[in-house]
């Protein structure tokens, strides 16, 4: 197909208007990579690539040569798992720094906010009660992060500039390592990060090795009323060892961000326990002009029949 020749995709999502969020600058980004609703398409079998966040169970279906599925957001699990997505497409996802660096300072502030006892003090406030929080080093503060990815590397970069101590557990050494962190690889590299941590903060990606990860074993290693921040995969958690974790006081509170059901259910029990803060998966989020820029680079490599710079090993999971 001649490179001036456009293409079209499609949006796939079952619970968001993709192109009301990233449509207008998909539209100035490019002519040539064309963009419609599913219901707007005249011949499905012109579709080559669709734009994804959460994809309904048949949304693959009416479109036969479909040769690229890229998701919006960092993790591309749940796409992956899709049973509809077709062997053949490739699979992508969108890289954005700023994400990175949004997942970073959410990650700091939930630490800091544990580590210093906002919730205590906000308690005290609430009962016109003066009663400052005692406070330690943060050099003697031991923070072991899971996950040193794109995210990962920033959560790490920003908890060591707030000087605490920093263990994380990663695929493979990086070549640019941080004074003060410790870097662990190979089996039981999760449980070794964790042993003795006052704050879990979790950035995995999922993966059959990883999902229910964040289980009983792994909070017992944990140095004895610690936090966790979770941010990386519902299905890393298994809810009913956290809560066990919390009652015994090995853990002592949580922060969750990312959930088994999305959205969560107004009736589930989580929304009533005040250990927990809850936010509805915000600790990072792709800015629109860098989705279209990186979706036009990606559909136009399709076209073209070059590499595509944000393809995800679909053996790895990422």
């Amino acid at each position: 197909m001649p490179a001036h020749d456009p293409i079209l995709g499609v949006y796939l999502s079952a619970t968001e208007d993709l192109d009301r969020l990233y449509g207008d600058a998909l539209r100035r980004c490019a002519s040539d990579v064309v963009l419609r609703h599913p219901q707007e398409v005249e011949r499905p079998e012109d579709v080559r690539f669709a734009i994804c966040w959460q994809p309904g169970e048949d949304d693959f279906a009416p479109f036969p040569n479909l040769g690229l599925a890229m998701s919006v957001a960092a993790g591309v699990d749940a796409l992956l798992a899709h049973p509809g997505l077709p062997a053949s497409a490739a699979v992508a996802r969108v890289r954005d720094p700023h994400q990175a660096e949004l997942m970073a300072g959410y990650a700091v502030h939930e630490v800091l906010h544990h580590e210093r006892g906002f919730d205590e003090m906000a308690r005290n406030a609430a009962q016109a009660r003066w009663a400052p929080v005692r406070m330690r080093a943060p050099a003697s503060v031991q923070v072991a992060v899971l996950g040193h990815g794109t995210m990962g590397r920033a959560v790490v970069r920003g908890l060591r500039a707030m000087g605490f101590s920093i263990r994380v557990a990663c695929r493979s050494l990086p070549e640019e390592q941080l004074a003060g962190v410790t870097y662990l690889t190979g089996p039981g590299a999760v449980a070794r990060a964790a042993e003795g941590a006052h704050h879990l903060v979790n950035v995995l990606p999922l993966t059959t090795e990883t999902e229910n990860v964040l289980d009983a074993a792994l909070f017992a290693r944990l140095a004895p009323g610690a936090s966790l921040v979770q941010i990386g995969r519902g299905e890393h958690l298994v809810e009913a060892d956290m809560l066990a974790a919390l009652d015994s006081g090995q853990l002592k509170a949580a922060t969750l961000d990312v959930f088994r059901e999305e959205p969560l259910p107004d009736t589930h029990r989580f929304w009533r326990d005040a250990r927990l803060r809850l936010t509805p998966h915000v600790a990072s989020d792709s800015l629109p002009e860098v989705v279209a820029e990186q979706v036009v680079e990606t559909a136009r490599a399709l076209r073209d029949g070059q590499p595509m710079a944000y393809a995800v090993d679909r053996a790895r999971g990422y």
